[in-house]
């Protein structure tokens, strides 16, 4: 029941997370909000929010290894698995990728979170320089958008996932209901699911949070680097796990320390961060040596992924 209960809460998070994206890109568009402008917030913020609220709830029902548990397996699974799968379904030619400054953010934003960890626990002050460092980029991005924007490069309707300004009101709401509703209940469910996991397994609520936790919250990320390798879009898949690792960091704990104190079990601090950088450093070939990610990446990527879940255990 334990693991049902699990499931049942991902499922919804998932199911709500997308309908809440669908309902907000639906609605900005109707009034008049430009796609670059969704692109960088509502859409960017929508698709993380099931680890945000996992977050917040886990922060608030006193579990804080779920918590930072699921931010850092999240970004270790979003590399290992989110770019190891791809790769094994058609090789991703990442060497034509431009993704270096994003690429120097993420290192910029992992290394200023691996040193709070070490000053945790991690309390208001600390969300509030993560979020500080959320809003200079969020900022710099729309100033970059709105100078491409400028230069007659504006982003369309096409290049916006999940965009229907023509969505019939009814639908609009219903969508924005059902991500409301289902995203805190799904948190909820799936929490107390993994709690109980944990106790049933004899390990710790950081290993939950490491391995079932963040494994679920980056399916979104996997379905959409399957497909971007598959229509032969190695830049969307390579942006979408620098992008989604980026937020997880600054936006996710930001939020989530606010609600804190989140202490910081030992075992991440000797073991899980280091693994979350050298996951990180592994992206240097295809952003700054050029070299495309063949199926020999692939498969070295999984193999890392499964000895660290099996070293877990």
């Amino acid at each position: 029941m334990s693991f049902l209960l699990a499931a049942v809460g991902l499922v919804l998070l998932l199911f709500a997370g997308d309908a809440l994206v669908r309902g907000a890109v639906a609605l900005s568009l109707r009034l008049g909000i430009p796609p670059f402008i969704v692109s960088l917030t509502i859409v960017g913020f929508g698709t993380s929010a099931p680890e945000l609220l996992i977050a917040i709830e886990a922060a608030l029902e006193g579990l804080p290894g779920i918590a930072l548990g699921n931010v850092v397996g999240s970004n270790i699974a979003n590399v290992f698995l989110v770019l190891g799968v791809p790769a094994l379904v058609a090789p991703l030619l990442t060497s034509g990728c431009d993704t270096k400054e994003t690429y120097f953010q993420m290192l910029g934003a992992t290394a200023i979170f691996v040193v709070l960890c070490f000053l945790g626990p991690l309390v208001l002050w600390h969300g509030v320089v993560l979020l500080a460092i959320l809003t200079l980029m969020l900022t710099r991005a729309f100033l970059a958008a709105q100078s491409a924007r400028r230069s007659g490069q504006e982003m369309t309707l096409e290049d916006l996932e999940d965009a229907d300004p023509d969505m019939p009101t009814w639908k609009m709401v219903a969508y924005l209901l059902g991500g409301v509703v289902g995203l805190p209940l799904g948190a909820a469910l799936l929490i107390e699911g993994a709690e109980d996991v944990a106790r049933l397994l004899g390990v710790s609520e950081e290993v939950i949070g490491l391995t079932l936790v963040a494994l679920g919250t980056s399916l979104p990320e996997l379905a959409t680097t399957v497909m971007a390798a598959i229509r032969r879009q190695a830049e969307v898949a390579l942006g979408n796990v620098i992008g989604s690792n980026m937020f997880n960091l600054l936006a996710i704990m930001g939020i989530a320390s606010l609600f804190g104190p989140l202490p910081v079990a030992p075992e991440l601090l000797m073991r899980d961060i280091w693994v979350m950088v050298a996951a990180a450093l592994a992206l240097i070939p295809f952003v700054l040596m050029g070299r495309d990610m063949g199926r020999g990446f692939g498969i070295a990527f999984l193999a890392i992924y499964l000895i660290y879940i099996a070293t877990l255990f």
